[in-house]
């Protein structure tokens, strides 16, 4: 998935990998920022331009890899 925009998911939602798809399969390419809102759970490999930040209670099953910063706010991250 790629796009020149900033990617923000929404507080308490969740991306769900379907027909047996991996997190370590999907890559998110991110010309911006990211922003995941808290509760939220996210999958995939983060690619970032710019910051990556993950509210309260969020997660992400994969791994980030951002240029200028991660902030995490009692997020989990697990690969």
């Amino acid at each position: 998935l790629q796009t020149t925009q900033n990617l923000w998911q929404g507080a308490g939602t969740k991306v769900n990998l379907l027909g047996g798809a991996q997190a370590k399969n999907i890559f998110w390419q991110i010309a911006a920022n990211v922003s995941v809102g808290a509760d939220a759970e996210l999958e995939g490999v983060l690619l970032v331009k710019t910051d990556v930040t993950l509210m309260t209670s969020s997660s992400l099953n994969g791994r980030i890899l951002a240029q200028t910063a991660v902030n995490l706010q009692k997020a989990t991250i697990t690969d």
